[in-house]
C-alpha cells in the first residue's frame, strides 16, 4: 500500500506568515499528512506543480448564493466558477426577505431547509452567515451558534427607511413591520457580545455591517440624478459618496465600542471608507475589527463607464479611491479579500439603471486580480495574498485550523497557480450562470490551473471536474462544534 493517497509534487508552497518554500505535500483521508521532499512513488496519484505556485485554497468569505436565482441551481453553478478561481470554501449571505427564498420568519423553521437545499449543491466547501431581519430572530442567536453553527450576523445599514430606486420600499421588500434601524444594530451588537461572553474561547461570534447612510443618500441621489453627466458609472458613486459610507462607518464602530461586539466593515469602498475604518481603530483600540475589500474594488475605476453592469453597492469609486486602497492592503490595513459574488442574469441589468438590480460575480478572479494587480504591478507579496484570501478570513471567521493555510493536520485545499499564464477575461472562462461581466477585456496573469478540495481535485486541466454534493456544511466556530479534533 502507498503511503500517500495523493502526492502534489515540484510545487512551490506559499504559506501564510511563513513564505514561499519549494516543498512537496502528501495527502492522506483528505487532510495534508507530510510536507518535504516526497519520492514520486509514495502516492499511485501524482500531481505535478512543477514550476507552479500552490497556494492554500481561498476562502471566499463574502458571497451570495440564491439570492437572485434559485439556490441548488445557483450553488451549483457558482460554486463551480468558485472552484475554478481556486476557492475551496464559500461562506455565504442568507436573509429573509424578498429574494433568496422570499420568505419571513425565524430561522428555526427557515435556515434547515437551506441547509436541505444545499446538502447536494456545493462543490465546494460553504457556510452561511445570517442576517437579522426581527426582533424575534434576535432571540434565535445563540441557538445559531450552538446549534445551526452560524457565528456572523449581517446588518443592512442602507435599509434604514430607504425606499429603493424610489420604486419600493425597504420594508415591503425585506417583508418586514418593525423599523430596521441602529436600535436594531445596536440589539443583535449586544446579544452577540452576550453568546461571546459564554462561548468566546472556542471563536468569536461578529456581525457584519453594511455601512451606508439612507438618509444622505436620499438628498444626494436626487442632486446626481437631476444633473446627470453621462457617465452612469461615475454618477452612481456621486450619488453614494464616499462620505456617507464613513459616517456610517463611525455609527457602527461606536455602537460595536459600547457592546464589547466583534465587527466586521464589508467591502471597503476607497479613502473615505478606508480612513474611517483607521479612525475608529484608533479611537477604539480594544475593538476587534475586521477589514475587507473586494475584487471589484481594487480592479475597477469610475473613470470607465461600465454602463448597468457594474452597479454595485457601495459603488464602483475613482481612480484614487482604487489607489487608496491598494495602499491600505500594502500597509496592511485590509484583513481580506473577497468577491461579494452575486450571480446576476443581465435581462436584470437591463432597462432603467436607477431601477435595475445591483451586483455582479467575479469569484473566479481571486487570484488573477491579486496577482497581476497587486502581485506584479504593485510589490503584494505572495505571503500576503495567502494571508488575504485564506488564512485570516479563515481564523476570523472560525475556520481555523480546518481551513486557511498549508499545515499538516489541515485539510487538504490546495489552489496550483501558474504564475505567468496570462489571459483576457470573458464570461465563458469565469465558469459562471451570469451571462456578462464588467471585468471582461482585462488582461490578467496569475490564473488558477488546478483547484484540489480535500484531497480531491475539483478543477483541472481548465474543467471542472467536482460534482455537487463533494462540498460539505462547515459548522462554525468549528473549535465548538469539533471538540475533539480541535
Amino acid at each position: 500500500m502507498k503511503k500517500y493517497e495523493s502526492l502534489v509534487k515540484g510545487g512551490s508552497l506559499v504559506i501564510p506568515r511563513g513564505g514561499t518554500v519549494r516543498a512537496d505535500i502528501g495527502i492522506s483521508e483528505g487532510k495534508i499528512a507530510a510536507i518535504g521532499d516526497i519520492g514520486s512513488q509514495e502516492s499511485e496519484h501524482v500531481v505535478d506543480a512543477t514550476g507552479k505556485f500552490v497556494f492554500p485554497g481561498a476562502v471566499d468569505s463574502h458571497f451570495h448564493i440564491g439570492i437572485l436565482r434559485p439556490m441548488e441551481e445557483d450553488a451549483k453553478s457558482e460554486s463551480a466558477s468558485a472552484a475554478s478561481g481556486g476557492v475551496t470554501t464559500i461562506l455565504s449571505f442568507f436573509r429573509t426577505g424578498q429574494d433568496y427564498l422570499n420568505k419571513i420568519g425565524p430561522y428555526r423553521q427557515i435556515f434547515p431547509e437551506v441547509l436541505e437545499i444545499s446538502k447536494d449543491s456545493f462543490i465546494t466547501d460553504y457556510g452561511y452567515h445570517l442576517a437579522i431581519m426581527t426582533k424575534d430572530q434576535l432571540d434565535e442567536i445563540e441557538w445559531l451558534i450552538t446549534d445551526a453553527g452560524v457565528c456572523q450576523f449581517k446588518y443592512y445599514m442602507f435599509y434604514k427607511s430607504l425606499d429603493l430606486s424610489g420604486v419600493r420600499r425597504a420594508a415591503d421588500y425585506l417583508m418586514i413591520k418593525e423599523p430596521l434601524d441602529l436600535g436594531l444594530l445596536y440589539e443583535i451588537m449586544d446579544r452577540v457580545a452576550e453568546a461571546n461572553g459564554k462561548f468566546g474561547e472556542y471563536g468569536k461570534a461578529r456581525v457584519a455591517v453594511h455601512c451606508e447612510d439612507a438618509e444622505v443618500i436620499r438628498v444626494t441621489a436626487a442632486k446626481v440624478r437631476e444633473r446627470p453627466s453621462g457617465n452612469i458609472t461615475k454618477d452612481y458613486s456621486d450619488s453614494r459618496p464616499g462620505l456617507q459610507e464613513g459616517l456610517a462607518i463611525h455609527e457602527a464602530g461606536f455602537l460595536a465600542s459600547r457592546t464589547n461586539c466583534p465587527i466586521n466593515i464589508v467591502h471597503l469602498s476607497g479613502k473615505e471608507a478606508v480612513d474611517a475604518v483607521r479612525e475608529i481603530s484608533h479611537l477604539y483600540p480594544k475593538l476587534d475589527i475586521l477589514k475587507e475589500a473586494t475584487l471589484h474594488h481594487l480592479a475597477l475605476s469610475n473613470d470607465n463607464d461600465y454602463g448597468n453592469f457594474a452597479k454595485v453597492n457601495p459603488p464602483i469609486r475613482t481612480p484614487e479611491d482604487l489607489e487608496y486602497l491598494w495602499k491600505a492592503v500594502l500597509a496592511g490595513d485590509i484583513d481580506n479579500v473577497v468577491s461579494d459574488h452575486a450571480c446576476v442574469a443581465k435581462e436584470k441589468k437591463e432597462g432603467d439603471f436607477w431601477s435595475i438590480t445591483a451586483g455582479f460575480g467575479g469569484t473566479a478572479l481571486m487570484f488573477p486580480v491579486l496577482i497581476t494587480e497587486g502581485y506584479f504591478k504593485r510589490g503584494l507579496s505572495l505571503e500576503r495574498i495567502a494571508e488575504l484570501t485564506s488564512l485570516n478570513p479563515a481564523i476570523r471567521h472560525n475556520l481555523y485550523p480546518k481551513k486557511g493555510t498549508i499545515m499538516i493536520g489541515s485539510d487538504a485545499d490546495l489552489a496550483i497557480v501558474d504564475m505567468d499564464r496570462e489571459r483576457k477575461v470573458s464570461t465563458d472562462i469565469l465558469r459562471s450562470a451570469q451571462d456578462f461581466s464588467p471585468f471582461e477585456g482585462l488582461t490578467l496573469r496569475g490564473w488558477v490551473e488546478c483547484t484540489i478540495l480535500r484531497g480531491e481535485a475539483v478543477f483541472e486541466e481548465g474543467e471542472i471536474v467536482g460534482k455537487p454534493g463533494f462540498g460539505q456544511y462547515i459548522k462554525r466556530p468549528i473549535k465548538f462544534h469539533y471538540r475533539d479534533s480541535y
